[in-house]
C-alpha cells in the first residue's frame, strides 16, 4: 500500500515537472489567457471527479477568502508568466525563477512558527538565489548586466514569475496555519478557470482555434495538473513522506529537462549548473529543518 501511493507522489513529480513546457506550448496556440483558461478549466474538471467536490461549510471562513485567493493570484501569476514569454528559452528560464518558493516556503516558516533550523539554511539560500542569478546570465557567469538585459528583454514575465513565488510561499504557510485539514484544491481550481475567462474577455485578445497539437498539450497540461494534485494527494496521505518531500526539490531539474525536450529548446552548460544550484539549495533547505538542534529543556543543567 505504502509503496503503491509513493508511486503515485513520484508521479506527481513528473507530471508537475511537464507543466512549464506544457503551458507554453498551449500558449503559443491559442494566446497566454485563453490557454491558461482552457487548462484550468479541463483541469478543475478531472478533479471534481478524482478529488471530488469540497464541502465549504467544513472550511474556516478566513482560509476560504485568504486561500483561494492567494492560489488565484499565484496560478494566474505561473500560467501568465510562461504563456507571454517571447521564446522557448525564455519560458524555462521564467519557469526556473518560480522554483524559488521552496526556500521562500521554508524560510517564512521559521519567521512564522519560529522553528528551529540548522546552520544549513543560509547556504540552502545563497545557493538557491545564485543559480538563478546563473540561469539568467547565461554564458557569463554572475554578471550583473548580462542577468539585467535579460530580465528588462521581459521584465513581465519575469516579474510575474518572482511575485508568484512569493505568494505560494505565503499560501504554503497560511494553508499549514488556517487549513484546518481542509482540501479546496478543486474549487480554488475552478476560481482560477473564473478568474482567466473573465480576464480573457476584458483583453483584446482573439479566440484562435486551437490546432490538433494544441488540443493534446492541453489534455496533457490538464492531466498533469489535476492529475498531479490528485496522485500528490494520495502520496502524501499513505506513502513515504521523506522521500517524496526529498525528491520533489528536483523538480528544476526534471521540468527544464522535459521543457527542453517539448519545446525543443538546448540548454546550454551554464543553465544546468544554475538549475543544480537551485535544486541542491532548497535541498539544503529542507535538510536544515531536519538536522535542527534540539530544544534544550528548561530543567536540564
Amino acid at each position: 500500500m505504502q509503496r503503491r501511493a509513493t508511486l503515485k507522489g513520484l508521479f506527481a513529480i513528473f507530471l508537475w515537472s511537464s507543466i512549464v513546457g506544457l503551458i507554453k506550448s498551449v500558449s503559443d496556440g491559442v494566446g497566454p489567457v485563453a490557454g491558461a483558461a482552457l487548462i484550468y478549466s479541463a483541469s478543475a474538471v478531472i478533479l471534481a471527479f478524482t478529488v471530488g467536490l469540497p464541502k465549504l461549510n467544513a472550511f474556516p471562513r478566513a482560509y476560504l477568502v485568504l486561500g483561494s485567493t492567494l492560489f488565484v493570484l499565484y496560478e494566474l501569476c505561473l500560467s501568465l508568466s510562461l504563456g507571454f514569454t517571447h521564446t522557448p528559452q525564455q519560458a524555462i528560464e521564467v519557469g526556473m525563477v518560480n522554483y524559488l518558493w521552496p526556500g521562500m516556503t521554508i524560510g517564512l516558516t521559521v519567521l512564522v512558527y519560529r522553528q528551529k533550523v540548522s546552520l544549513l539554511m543560509i547556504p540552502g539560500l545563497l545557493l538557491a538565489v545564485l543559480g538563478i542569478c546563473r540561469v539568467l546570465a547565461a554564458d557569463r557567469g554572475l554578471s550583473w548586466h548580462d542577468m539585467s538585459k535579460n530580465v528588462m528583454d521581459n521584465p513581465l514575465s519575469f516579474g510575474l514569475a518572482l511575485c508568484g513565488a512569493m505568494i505560494w510561499a505565503i499560501y504554503c504557510v497560511v494553508t499549514k496555519k488556517m487549513a484546518q485539514g481542509c482540501n479546496g484544491i478543486t474549487l480554488f481550481f475552478a476560481l482560477t478557470a473564473l478568474a482567466l475567462w473573465l480576464l480573457f474577455l476584458l483583453s483584446p485578445q482573439p479566440l484562435v482555434a486551437p490546432s490538433p497539437r494544441t488540443w493534446i498539450c492541453l489534455a496533457f497540461a490538464a492531466l498533469a495538473m489535476g492529475g498531479g494534485y490528485a496522485a500528490w494527494n494520495t502520496g502524501i496521505l499513505h506513502g513515504n513522506v521523506t522521500l517524496l518531500a526529498a525528491a520533489s526539490y528536483f523538480i528544476p531539474v526534471l521540468s527544464a529537462l522535459l521543457a527542453a525536450v517539448m519545446l525543443q529548446t538546448p540548454l546550454s552548460f551554464s543553465f544546468w549548473q544554475g538549475t543544480a544550484m537551485v535544486s541542491v539549495g532548497s535541498l539544503l533547505c529542507w535538510w536544515s529543518t531536519r538536522t535542527a538542534p534540539p530544544l534544550r529543556s528548561e530543567t536540564s543543567a
